[in-house]
């Protein structure tokens, strides 16, 4: 007989819960309040598992978790909730939670989890298993990551998860899907918060710069080295690295990455002395490092490396139902940066913002609102404050091969449905509108045809690095 103490102030609700099992087999208490737990427990020594609501009328779920941490009773906890928050999740697992559910329940899954539970009690732990001290972690806010999905409470559950340990973590996902913002989301998390964070772009530098910015150089190591560089390793020790887009790195650097993975120790470009750097790893890539294994092109023992958790972001036309959630937070934001005042979105904007297959994920969707919120004369933004999605329809249809130097004809029949729209909400910008949104929509499409490889990209447009990079800060296309 397997006892569960079920914590939650509806009382219909936590019979109905109870009623799902069988009752020779387990046996369930109901507590209303969550100030009752910690007496409770000092006398029951049988608890095999405590089932507990996040929203209580005097002490929060959250705040009986911890509390039932410090008590030093290793009681598998399962945490349930009425209302989905990324930051409750992360918190609660990050605290120790066995799992995070959230209503309506899945039965089946419900079930599982307690099964699960009771079969693996963590009082059963040997004593020479760390125990982490309580109140060594404090819970941070996670604003950055909207939605509500399951896909995101899963996310939110492991990066509570992970935040925990020094695990290299590896994140997946197509270009804007917001792998940095989980990355930053387990560095506030965990235990070195109070250190560095920093990132970079394997796709966005040549093989000899990256090598460099990773290790960094003495001075004379090579042309044009001036000056000794420390390298972001050391900048980050006893912090987290991100490595963004690693599926880009070259198969020598991607050694020197396996060596400081496996005894923390690397020199500088051009150095003999050897350095050491307790930094860890988060890793992203939008490639299929499985295939590049095969084309020989990422070591697979660096993947294991990196691969000790794996977390796979999807796009966002998968999860359609977070798009009110990000449009509400990202027009918040923006009326708050740009000093505008509070604007809401109109049904029929919204609709086409949900039907929108949006290729370049959230960041897309950022920088639409972004551009609503400048071009909106009103209080609610409406379909045509959205000139790159407002006439999605009528598409053109480019004969590439007859398409002549002369492209006029061409951007006339894009331009011609919109304009009388923009004529009735201009003040006197709309030239310059157009044209930074040309020169915005080419520069970001060429960086999508090279995975954000800037160096590609700059050659392709036929413009200088240094002004391909004047122009993604300008628009935000990082």
């Amino acid at each position: 007989m397997k006892n569960i103490l079920l914590v939650d102030d509806d009382k219909e609700v936590s019979q109905s819960l109870a009623n799902l099992f069988d009752e020779d087999q387990y046996r369930f208490d109901f507590l209303e309040d969550g100030c009752e737990v910690a007496t409770f427990l000092d006398g029951h020594s049988g608890v095999d598992v405590v089932m507990l609501d996040v929203n209580l009328p005097t002490l929060s779920g959250l705040d009986v978790l911890k509390q039932i941490k410090q008590l030093g009773r290793e009681i598998p906890v399962i945490m349930i909730s009425g209302f989905v928050s990324t930051e409750n999740a992360i918190e609660a697992m990050r605290e120790g939670a066995f799992e995070y559910l959230t209503k309506p329940f899945e039965i089946n899954k419900l079930i599982d989890t307690v099964n699960k539970a009771c079969g693996n009690n963590l009082a059963e732990k040997t004593a020479e298993q760390e125990v982490r001290p309580p109140g060594l972690l404090i819970p941070h806010g996670v604003d950055e990551i909207v939605g509500k999905s399951p896909e995101i409470v899963e996310i939110a559950k492991l990066i509570g998860q992970v935040a925990k340990t020094d695990a290299a973590v590896l994140i997946f996902g197509e270009s804007g899907t917001g792998k940095e913002l989980v990355a930053r989301a387990i560095h506030r998390n965990s235990r070195r918060r109070n250190n560095p964070f920093l990132s970079v772009n394997c796709a966005a530098l040549p093989e000899s710069l990256l090598e460099s910015e990773l290790f960094g150089h003495e001075k004379g190591a090579f042309t044009g080295a001036y000056y000794k560089r420390i390298g972001k390793f050391e900048q980050t020790d006893s912090g987290t690295l991100f490595l963004d887009e690693i599926g880009d790195m070259s198969m020598l650097t991607q050694s020197k990455l396996l060596r400081v993975l496996q005894d923390k120790r690397f020199e500088r470009v051009g150095g003999n002395e050897t350095l050491k750097a307790d930094v860890r790893i988060v890793a992203a890539t939008n490639k299929s490092l499985v295939q590049a294994m095969k084309d020989g092109a990422f070591r697979v023992d660096l993947f294991y490396r990196l691969k000790v958790v794996s977390i796979y972001i999807p796009p966002l036309r998968e999860r359609r139902g977070d798009i009110p959630l990000l449009v509400d937070h990202f027009c918040d934001h923006f009326a708050q940066q740009l000093s505008l005042a509070d604007r809401t979105i109109s049904k029929k904007a919204m609709q086409q913002l949900i039907k929108h297959p949006w290729p370049g994920n959230v960041r897309e969707l950022e920088n639409n609102v972004h551009t609503a919120m400048v071009m909106s004369k009103g209080d609610q933004l409406q379909p045509e404050d959205f000139p790159s999605l407002v006439d999605e329809s009528p598409r053109v249809e480019l004969d590439l091969s007859t398409l002549q130097e002369d492209y006029t004809d061409t951007f006339r029949k894009i331009v011609d449905p919109i304009m009388p729209k923009l004529i009735a909400n201009s003040s006197g910008q709309i030239y310059h509108f157009l044209e930074s949104a040309l020169e915005k929509s080419v520069i970001a499409s060429c960086l999508r045809q090279f995975n954000g490889n800037q160096v590609k990209t700059s050659e392709t447009l036929g413009i200088s690095r240094n002004t391909l990079r004047d122009r993604i800060a300008k628009y935000g296309l990082y």
